[in-house]
């Protein structure tokens, strides 16, 4: 989502980080590279004005002045400033109250909420443990009842029924009853969207409100609508007493400034951030890993909570065991690498938090391209186990014969095989340097990130 930004800001910096000292002449290009990247990126213009004011103010004063690296000193004060914007410290989830924590979310319609209900009931399930139920209370879109019953059943969570005859309210307060008696600790109620904010939708929210004293009530918004967001935001906020926003969609083609402007004008902290389709893209908003991020930093803290909640420790041993013991690395290994790697959400994904990937060059970014995962785990679901086991009897007529299996072309089947050549040599030398954590992948102290194929 913030690609565009990170790209403009890290250049921005450059001239000045190698300043011996910093002047209102030396920073006012770079000021104003600031401001233009931050309106390039939609961030509403109050939140841009205020910024920039502040970072002038700090960077002229005493703590830059007396650094002995002003340009770096003068980044820094900007990566503080950007945590600011964009909502301090990260505020979880409240679930401090009696059981079942009541959890509403409202926005409008297309913004994903339906299936960020199903995002965070599994985030509450695997991440805290707790037993949820879902149920909505959305009956005007045609199917939306059945579209959350289908996620709670893929998430695995309780769905309590409703039908498109009922009042919305009655709905809540069966849902909230049904929890009581089947000792679930949280209900999240799945409220009912417009395609934009009318009186009807809005009485209609705040009648559920009152009869469920929700413990939190999330904003759920589109990211690509730009400052539209922050404006919708702000009209939910006045007819609600809203505790957090969701931001949706922030793996599309957004470019960030609803992040850094519903903070600043709602108060209000982005508490969850939607990362893809799938119902296990959804973290928790952290400002100051989202603000390295912008800035190029990475955020390899995130990275490393990734591996540890996707990665299948028991696999992870049993592969660092073998290969430890002498018995070799084949193509099935390879695979399994691959697909973790998938379960992880792709390259592109893990890229965007590794320190320094803002300075990479375009055409370098545009050529990782997830889709070659899956077309190289095609290609070894292709082979037989003999050939998985034993890839040196893999000759021509074996390759031609993969190709059609997989669909792919007999070059493709030969840049895997050399791929793999060059795996199995690293991790020869691993076993000799002894490069495996305990029960995780090599290259890593106690588990961690697997050698990418690439």
């Amino acid at each position: 989502m913030f690609d565009n930004l990170s790209e403009r800001l890290t250049q921005s910096f450059k001239k000045i980080r190698g300043q011996g000292r910093l002047t209102e002449d030396n920073i006012k290009d770079t000021l104003r590279e600031v401001r233009m990247a931050l309106l390039e990126a939609d961030v509403a213009l109050p939140v841009v004005k205020a910024f920039i004011e502040r970072i002038k103010t700090r960077a002229l004063g005493q703590e830059v002045q007396s650094s002995l690296t002003p340009g770096q000193a003068f980044v820094k004060i900007v990566h503080q400033e950007l945590i600011e914007v964009i909502g301090g410290e990260s505020s979880g989830l409240d679930l401090a109250t009696q059981p079942p924590a009541v959890i509403l979310m409202a926005g409008l319609q297309g913004a994903g909420k339906t299936t960020s209900v199903a995002k965070l009931a599994r985030w509450l399930k695997e991440r805290q443990k707790k037993k949820v139920a879902v149920v909505s209370t959305d009956v005007y879109r045609p199917a939306a009842i059945d579209q959350l019953e289908t996620l709670a059943g893929e998430v695995g969570v309780e769905f309590v029924p409703s039908t498109s005859d009922e009042d919305p309210v009655t709905i809540a307060q069966r849902a909230v009853d049904y929890a009581k008696k089947h000792l679930v600790d949280a209900v999240l109620i799945d409220s009912a969207g417009r395609l934009h904010i009318d009186q009807a939708m809005m009485g209609e929210i705040q009648a559920i409100h009152a009869a469920v004293h929700p413990i939190e009530t999330l904003f759920v918004v589109d990211s690509m609508t730009g400052q539209d967001a922050a404006n919708t935001a702000k009209a939910f906020h006045d007819a609600l007493p809203l505790t957090g926003v969701v931001l949706t969609k922030a793996d599309g083609d957004a470019r960030g400034g609803a992040a850094l402007s519903i903070r600043h004008i709602t108060g209000k902290p982005i508490k969850f951030i939607g990362t893809g389709e799938k119902s296990d893209a959804l973290e928790l908003f952290h400002p100051d890993r989202i603000a390295s991020r912008i800035l190029g930093m990475g955020d390899v803290l995130s990275l490393i909570e990734e591996v540890e909640s996707k990665i299948d420790r028991g696999k992870a041993e049993k592969f660092a065991n073998k290969i430890q013991k002498g018995k070799g690395f084949d193509l099935a290994d390879m695979r399994d690498q691959l697909m973790q790697l998938n379960k992880m959400g792709g390259v592109s994904k893990l890229l965007d938090k590794l320190p320094g990937m803002g300075e990479l060059p375009k055409n370098v970014k545009e050529s990782v391209n997830d889709r070659d995962i899956n077309r190289q785990i095609a290609i070894i679901n292709a082979m037989t186990p003999h050939e998985r086991r034993f890839p040196a009897v893999i000759n021509n007529s074996r390759k031609r014969r993969i190709a059609g299996g997989s669909g792919v072309q007999i070059q493709d089947v030969n840049r895997l095989l050399k791929q793999f050549g060059q795996m199995q040599k690293m991790m020869k030398k691993m076993k000799k340097k002894k490069g495996f954590g305990k029960g995780g992948f090599p290259g890593m102290p106690g588990g961690g990130m697997p050698k990418m194929p690439f």
